[in-house]
């Protein structure tokens, strides 16, 4: 199967698509990681990324789409896809159908995690003091949640029309959320 989980920054996106990968065995695609690697690495893509990201900007559709289409095409991935925090904007959901047509696969399972603002500056505050998260800078966070908040309204009306497409609260405790797409999942 092939699972969408996207939601505001410090939505719970990783931790959720982590329980998901070791239930059921699928790999884990998180654009966040992806960008973060390239910075790591200081590649060409890296450092463009790095700039864009300093601002509290997404990285662009171009080079997301990019890092994305690799793993799609991955044969031992097929079908066993997790998308974290992909795709945030419409061509990007667009694109994704596209590769995935292109790959013959199809998603079998949408969540989105909707959570309040208040609950992601707690779970940020958190996050930074234990993960050390360079890109967990309230201010920064702050305004990728609301760029993200913008410019995924497009995606969450493309993805909420269809029947795969599951709406969770992601204000509950991470067991409850956890138990919840489990068993969606296991149906």
């Amino acid at each position: 199967m092939n699972v969408i989980i996207f939601g505001p920054p410090g939505a719970g996106k990783g931790t959720q698509a982590l329980n998901i990968v070791k239930k059921f065995k699928l790999y884990q695609i998180s654009t966040g990681d992806l960008l973060r690697n390239e910075v790591k690495n200081q590649t060409i893509i890296g450092k463009d990324i790095e700039n864009i990201i300093s601002k509290g900007d997404f990285a662009t559709d171009e080079i997301v789409n990019e890092l994305i289409k690799n793993a799609i095409f991955d044969p031992q991935n097929k079908n066993k896809l997790i998308f974290d925090g992909y795709p945030r904007s419409l061509s990007q959901a667009k694109n994704l159908d596209s590769l995935l047509k292109e790959s013959n696969q199809k998603i079998d399972f949408i969540f989105f995690l909707n959570v309040n603002k208040k609950t992601i500056i707690d779970r940020i505050e958190k996050r930074k003091a234990l993960e050390k998260r360079t890109d967990d800078n309230l201010t920064t966070i702050l305004k990728r949640y609301d760029t993200y908040m913008e410019t995924t309204k497009p995606v969450l009306d493309f993805y909420s029309k269809k029947s795969n497409f599951h709406e969770i609260d992601g204000d509950d405790k991470i067991e409850e959320i956890s138990s919840k797409i489990e068993q969606i999942l296991s149906v």
